[in-house]
């Protein structure tokens, strides 16, 4: 998925997050799906997830099933 321009994305991070830098951003990509980021490293690589890998994704961080 490397033509996917993100230089418009809106990027968020959660309200929760703390001052100490770990945390990863998400923007909405319409019609993509969602894009993750580091917010540590802006530059760095992008995971892009589409609507129902991103579902799958934010229900398996829910669950602990990714031991985060």
């Amino acid at each position: 998925m490397s033509d996917i321009d993100l230089s418009r994305a809106i990027w968020r991070k959660s309200r929760q997050s703390g001052t100490n830098g770990n945390c990863v951003e998400v923007a909405h990509l319409p019609g993509r799906g969602f894009a993750v980021r580091d917010s540590k490293d802006r530059g760095g690589p992008v995971l892009v997830f589409g609507g129902p890998g991103w579902i799958a994704f934010v229900a398996a961080v829910k669950g602990g099933a990714l031991g985060l």
